[in-house]
């Protein structure tokens, strides 16, 4: 397992439930540790200072835990998909395993393909209505000023279709709209 994988790489909701298991297990750690040491105090100053300190640390372990809970049950992406994916990255960027939240919807996207016809976000367990998660993912390109020509994808078979279907990117075809796309898919995600 990478604990490094960065967003857009193969292996990044693996090594991120990781990380962020690993600093919410550490805040509860720090929290336990002050709420024990607090029995020894004597001092009531103190003790209301060693409270007041384990409530405090409660609220950033919160920030971080909420955002785990919401991706614990989102699945990492096969490796199956990967290597049908892999040799297509040659012609233009694919981006793995994102989380894209909105203030109604979670979208688990496996591999999100960047070309100028479009954004092709591959969904295999999207339980959000399609229509209104295109329509966002639409709106956000264009508040960006991109072309608003995302659409999802939930079956493999179609999914596998159109990346044959999509021809390599020539450099008279580059709109150069390809690493803001990827900059707006990432910031997306959590």
């Amino acid at each position: 397992m990478n604990i490094k994988a960065k967003k857009g790489e193969f292996g990044y909701r693996r090594a991120h439930r990781t990380r962020q298991l690993f600093i919410v297990c550490a805040f509860l750690a720090v929290i336990i540790a002050l709420l024990v040491s607090r029995r020894f105090i004597t001092w009531n100053g103190l003790r209301n200072l060693v409270t007041v300190s384990a409530i405090l640390i409660v609220l950033p372990m919160a920030n971080l835990a909420s955002p785990l809970v919401a991706a614990w049950r989102v699945s990492p992406a096969t490796e199956a998909l990967y290597r049908l994916c892999r040799p297509y990255e040659e012609k233009f960027p694919i981006l793995y395993e994102l989380i894209i939240t909105s203030p109604d919807m979670i979208l688990a996207v496996d591999a999100a393909v960047i070309h100028p016809s479009g954004v092709y976000l591959y969904c295999p367990s999207c339980h959000a209505d399609i229509r209104k998660a295109e329509k966002f993912m639409n709106e956000m390109l264009t508040a960006w000023k991109l072309d608003g020509n995302a659409r999802l994808i939930i079956e493999e078979k179609s999914f596998e279709k159109r990346l044959a279907s999509l021809k390599e990117i020539k450099p008279e075809d580059d709109d150069g709209s390809a690493p803001y796309v990827e900059k707006l898919l990432k910031s997306l995600s959590m």
